[in-house]
């Protein structure tokens, strides 16, 4: 029988970020994936007017949010999974290998209060896990390569792909980070396009072709097989990560990066506020060579 799979999409435009609330039909019981907190990096400012018109949503169909799932941690957005929960008493889920991430931006950022990996998400997933949305059974893949934790959430006859995957017009992630693996990517990839083909596929992110009028993120396995421009079918792995190697050489680092990364490897919390009672954020600072300063 087929599950009674609902759901509202809300674009960041800010962020090029897709949010997704799910909910089973018959129950009203109800998830958000990859939800975003608004904030602006020249003021400092955070607030929440993107993830409330989702809360709204929810509140106007009646629904029980019981869930905030994130795919990764994202290096884009602020995950607002702790306004979330704060507002509806929702667990946060996450792929187990989030403490991969965890470990690699300890010493990046030198943070000493993400000291229990894992610990501070109420969920990590494992590949292949099942749970439930009300009478909905969502089904967990570990789909590694844009990041180590990366994972997919199958529900009915839809798929949730994160980063993995963008539309078929613009390709797939990137696979350039700490822990990204290009290999792993393809391998990832073809393992959810081995899907029914008329699975749909929503992304987290669009950024817009430009011969593209509209934002998009749904489409379907048979479509990414299709015409995907970077793994279509007859693709090789080799010819993937060749392209894919050469094609991350030439991107920015995300706008967002340091931020997002701090905030997301904590399920959505910030740093406690330092003695003066204000909340800092850190920018680690590399120096070109030829810059000479004073030692302090």
């Amino acid at each position: 029988m087929t599950q009674e799979l609902s759901l509202r999409a809300f674009f960041d435009q800010a962020t090029n970020t897709v949010t997704y609330l799910v909910w089973d039909a018959k129950t009203r019981i109800a998830a958000v994936i990859d939800s975003v907190l608004d904030y602006d990096p020249g003021s400092g400012k955070v607030s929440a007017y993107g993830v409330d018109k989702v809360l709204a949503a929810a509140a106007s169909e009646k629904l029980q949010i019981q869930w905030v799932l994130e795919t990764h941690a994202h290096a884009d957005h602020l995950s607002a999974a702790q306004h979330i929960k704060a507002k509806t008493k929702a667990k946060v889920g996450i792929g187990e290998h989030i403490c991969k991430v965890q470990q690699i931006f300890q010493s990046v950022f030198n943070v000493n209060d993400v000291s229990q990996l894992g610990t501070e998400f109420d969920h990590l997933f494992k590949d292949g896990e099942e749970f439930q949305i009300g009478e909905l059974t969502a089904h967990v893949l570990h789909t590694p390569g844009h990041t180590p934790a990366c994972v997919s959430y199958r529900l009915g006859d839809a798929v949730f792909v994160g980063d993995t995957l963008f539309m078929p017009d613009y390709g797939t992630a990137r696979a350039d980070f700490p822990g990204g693996d290009a290999r792993q990517l393809f391998r990832s990839i073809k393992r959810t396009l081995s899907l029914p083909s008329a699975t749909r596929v929503f992304t987290c992110h669009d950024y817009k072709t430009p011969d593209r009028e509209a934002y998009a993120w749904e489409s379907t396995v048979g479509e990414q097989r299709a015409h995907n421009v970077q793994i279509h079918d007859g693709v090789s792995e080799d010819a993937f990560v060749t392209m894919r190697q050469a094609r991350d050489a030439s991107l920015a680092v995300p706008r967002l990066l340091f931020p997002s990364i701090q905030i997301n490897i904590r399920a959505g919390r910030f740093p406690a506020p330092e003695s003066n009672g204000t909340t800092y954020l850190k920018v680690p600072i590399s120096f070109a060579e030829g810059v000479h300063l004073p030692e302090r």
